[in-house]
């Protein structure tokens, strides 16, 4: 029996992945002399683009919480990461190596650059197919959330809201430490600091899980809050790398992207209020079908867009706009991205390509 399609969270895939290849659009414009930022308009539109998509990655988690936790109760361990890995895992190797030879079929690497490459894949994500970083924090989440559904079957709202509460200070302690300096147990010998085990992704599980069980909030306070919420992160986002850049000069990556964490509380904060938003979609509209099949697409979305995203940036950057060239760029990477896994959907094997 087909499952009933949640309809707002096909709205969330569709748009989520759209964010995650806007995020590398953007980055395309990065200096490689050490001169990220070289100009005001540079540093002005990069802000607002990548500002307001970082909640992408967040959403992705969030909306696996609202549909795999907790672990249905009549399902094995064994039967839960069967159906997750065979799903995620073989795409993802295909297109490692397909990452791994890519450069020395195009003449950018010579073979042995790409075979030792290739090599490296049990180990690590290829260097170019950086997007693929998130594969191994899924699979993280995928291996907790057997664990984790026993409580949260029989958690009360009181209880993830004591969770919740000590995650939100965890991802306040990235300013506290970059001001004020180590504490709860911070020092240079020890990462595991006091609220260590309520850090990171897992978050994300447990607040997607609230969100659905026990925010009985109406459509309208959905609506107000989530706009607040997604308007305050964003402006955060946006403006603390704006006042962090300084356009021609060398500074190091994760001094100006400090604040385009994923577990960081601005960017928790705006994805709150962009998930709440998305809750409010309740009717499919004349664009459903559309956007069911990218929802459905979607991973082979994400695999394969640095692929498309290295033949469009080189083509638009010089033709346009900052302003206009990265969501250009975006666009054009995105569908030649959706166009080519709905193509690839029709093929026999597809599920062990695309997913």
């Amino acid at each position: 029996m087909e499952q009933k399609r949640i309809v707002f969270l096909d709205y969330l895939r569709a748009a989520a992945c759209f964010l995650v290849v806007m995020v590398h659009a953007n980055e395309t414009f990065y200096g490689t002399d050490g001169i990220l930022v070289r100009s005001e308009e540079q540093r002005l539109w990069m802000a607002i683009w990548d500002g307001v998509s970082r909640i992408s990655v967040p959403l992705f988690i969030i909306t696996s919480s609202y549909l795999l936790v907790p672990m249905k109760e009549n399902m094995g361990w064994g039967e839960f990461f069967k159906r997750r890995f065979l799903r995620i895992i073989p795409p993802m190797i295909v297109f490692m190596v397909i990452y791994s030879l890519f450069p020395a079929i195009t003449g950018t690497q010579s073979w042995e650059q790409a075979l030792d490459t290739l090599y490296r894949i049990p180990l690590n994500f290829p260097e170019n197919a950086f997007q693929l970083w998130f594969m191994y924090p899924l699979i993280g989440l995928y291996l907790l959330i057997p664990i984790l559904s026993p409580w949260l079957r029989t958690a009360t709202a009181r209880q993830e809201q004591f969770f919740i509460a000590l995650w939100l200070i965890t991802t306040c302690l990235p300013f506290v430490n970059q001001y004020y300096g180590d504490v709860l147990g911070q020092c240079w010998w020890n990462q595991y600091y006091m609220l260590y085990d309520f850090s990171g992704y897992p978050g994300y599980l447990v607040l997607g899980h609230y969100i659905k069980r026990h925010l009985n909030w109406s459509k309208p306070q959905r609506l107000m809050i989530g706009s607040l919420s997604l308007l305050a992160g964003w402006a955060f986002t946006v403006l603390y790398f704006y006042q962090t850049v300084i356009p021609g000069t060398h500074q190091e990556l994760e001094v100006i992207e400090f604040a385009w964490s994923f577990c960081i509380i601005n960017c928790v904060v705006a994805t709150f209020g962009a998930f709440l938003l998305f809750t409010t979609i309740e009717c499919p509209g004349m664009l459903f079908g559309l956007v069911q099949n990218i929802s459905l697409n979607s991973y082979g979305l994400y695999l394969m867009h640095l692929l498309w995203l290295t033949l469009w940036a080189p083509l638009l950057q010089p033709a346009l706009p900052v302003g206009i060239a990265i969501p250009a760029i975006a666009i054009a990477t995105w569908v030649s991205s959706y166009l080519t896994t709905w193509l690839i959907s029709f093929l026999p094997g597809k599920r062990w390509i695309v997913g």
